[in-house]
């Protein structure tokens, strides 16, 4: 009987030890608080697979020409481009086409069927956001990874376009992996214009009122504020 709550103080020692270790970790690219815990567990696994800190960028609010932002969840500057990934959480079967606005998550075994927007799109207009914020933008490769958390299924998925990666987030490693591998060295010619428009946009992410800005104009953009039930 001692032996096992000796067993037992161990064990909880050490995951004290681990969840520390992992919070120093998590404080080298961002906050405890910013973005999803699903995202900050992306963070963690990246960091983990050796990618460097000082290449991740979490939670950018990235300006736009028009004064609004766009929200990234996550970017990765690599040797052979820039990863950028979408991350979602989602239970049930997952159905979707690469060119249609709606996906749909079904649960129950078809009993419930919900809609949710295309994150393919959703990422594909991030990238382009980004081009548009370096002169550079030709010369740079970009490569969408849309990731989906919780106990989901990617029943059926059709025409993923080239450069565009869906998985599950345990594989998440190995399609990074592949595509450093696989990709020849990208021809960056100012990498500092890159870092200081990631980091920029990572600041912005840390605004309160840059914050409260981007959720009016997504509340004005779906008609939120025009609804009175």
């Amino acid at each position: 009987m001692v032996f096992v709550i000796g067993l037992l103080l161990f064990a909880g020692s050490l995951f004290v030890l681990f969840k520390i270790r992992d919070r120093k970790l998590l404080k080298t690219v961002t906050q405890l608080n910013r973005g999803t815990k699903t995202e900050r567990e992306l963070v963690l696994k990246l960091l983990k697979s050796d990618i460097p800190a000082q290449t991740i960028f979490h939670d950018l609010f990235l300006k736009k020409n028009s004064g609004n932002y766009s929200q990234i969840d996550l970017a990765v500057a690599t040797k052979v481009g820039i990863l950028v990934f979408e991350v979602k959480e989602y239970s049930g079967w997952i159905f979707g086409t690469a060119d249609k606005p709606d996906w749909t998550q079904i649960l129950n075994y078809g009993k419930s069927k919900y809609r949710f927007y295309n994150p393919i799109m959703q990422n594909s207009t991030h990238i382009k956001d980004l081009k548009k914020s370096l002169k550079q933008e030709e010369g740079v490769p970009f490569y969408s990874i849309v990731v989906f958390y919780g106990d989901c299924e990617l029943k059926d998925i059709r025409f993923v376009p080239d450069g565009t990666f869906i998985v599950k987030s345990g594989r998440v490693l190995e399609v990074v992996q592949m595509i450093l591998n696989s990709n020849k060295p990208a021809s960056y010619s100012n990498k500092l214009e890159i870092v200081k428009v990631l980091k920029e946009a990572v600041k912005n992410g840390g605004n309160s009122e840059i914050q409260r800005q981007h959720v009016e104009t997504i509340n004005n953009m779906l008609g939120r504020n025009r609804i009175f039930n």
